[in-house]
């Protein structure tokens, strides 16, 4: 793993879970991170463990990923505190709601965070991560990555089961970050996708039986009692294993476009991300809910 020392790094969703995981690790290996989270005081308890746990210097920033115009203040406030230059965005915050819903932007709240999220912050944050001198987006993937993404449905319009809408809304970051590293490659910073594999976290532990597709209901009481034994602790640490080696491995950091499995391998796509029509009709969808007139990085190719 590379020396992270003067190293600026932002990481959402970094209060609990995968996140809190990846921001603790970032920090052992001397990086500046900030810590980015919903809630006020969740986020301000999580900086000073951090602090108080490695020495690395630590800031909690507050946003709902959800919301356009706390994107687009995160991104200020980061460039600010990072004094414009950030070497590693990791687009850690992910969501998944039982029943759908739209965000005050109008848009579903899931796809919201989990593709649009990451659209919008990366774009907002290219110079600060320009002027680092090479960049590094980390998005994190999740769920389960198979099936196809129904273009008729990308916010859930048709029907809605919370968990196979998740599962969607990660196939689509997936074919959003391939256009973005295409995109910018010229600019000299790197686009990857980190697979985490499974961990038991806080999101998927307030689930309840309605959130799985209807077969897997009944083994839903079964997958409660096995899920903290088989995937919490030591699983928690390892589904950091990918997007901490993107953020900081010197030999990764010319790659991009890739997709790299919980044991750090460059691995095929998913298929559902192989048909170049798809993968542009997702970046159409992101760019007509977030034009990029309207942010910080409107000067940017993206």
């Amino acid at each position: 793993m590379g020396d992270m020392r003067g190293r600026n790094v932002l990481v959402t969703g970094s209060t609990g879970g995968i996140g809190r995981q990846t921001a603790r690790r970032l920090a052992e290996m001397g990086a500046r991170v900030l810590l980015v989270g919903r809630d006020p005081g969740r986020a301000a308890e999580a900086a000073r463990e951090l602090r108080r746990g490695t020495g690395a210097p630590a800031e909690a920033l507050t946003a709902d990923v959800t919301r356009r115009t706390d994107l687009l203040e995160l991104a200020e406030r980061a460039a600010d505190r990072c004094d414009g230059r950030l070497h590693v965005l990791v687009n850690n915050a992910g969501a998944v709601r039982e029943l759908r819903e739209l965000t005050e932007d109008g848009v579903e709240a899931t796809f919201a965070a989990n593709v649009l999220a990451p659209f919008t912050l990366t774009r907002a944050l290219l110079p600060a991560l320009r002027a680092s001198g090479a960049g590094r987006v980390v998005n994190l993937a999740g769920g389960v990555p198979i099936g196809r993404i129904a273009l008729d449905r990308l916010q859930g319009e048709r029907r809605y089961t919370a968990l196979s809408h998740y599962n969607q809304t990660k196939l689509a970051l997936m074919a959003m970050s391939r256009v973005l590293a295409e995109r910018l490659a010229p600019e000299g910073v790197t686009v990857n996708v980190a697979y985490p594999g499974h961990a038991y976290t806080e999101m998927n532990r307030g689930l309840t039986a309605a959130a799985y597709p209807a077969p897997v209901r009944p083994a839903v009481p079964l997958l409660r009692r096995l899920m903290p034994v088989l995937y919490g602790g030591a699983a928690l640490v390892r589904a950091s294993d990918s997007s901490v080696y993107l953020a900081c491995d010197d030999g990764v950091a010319a790659v991009t476009g890739g997709y790299f499995d919980q044991r750090r391998r460059r691995v095929r796509w998913p298929r559902g991300t192989a048909d170049p029509r798809v993968r542009a009709e997702v970046w159409r969808l992101c760019a007509e809910l977030a034009p990029v007139e309207s942010g910080p990085g409107a000067a940017a190719g993206a």
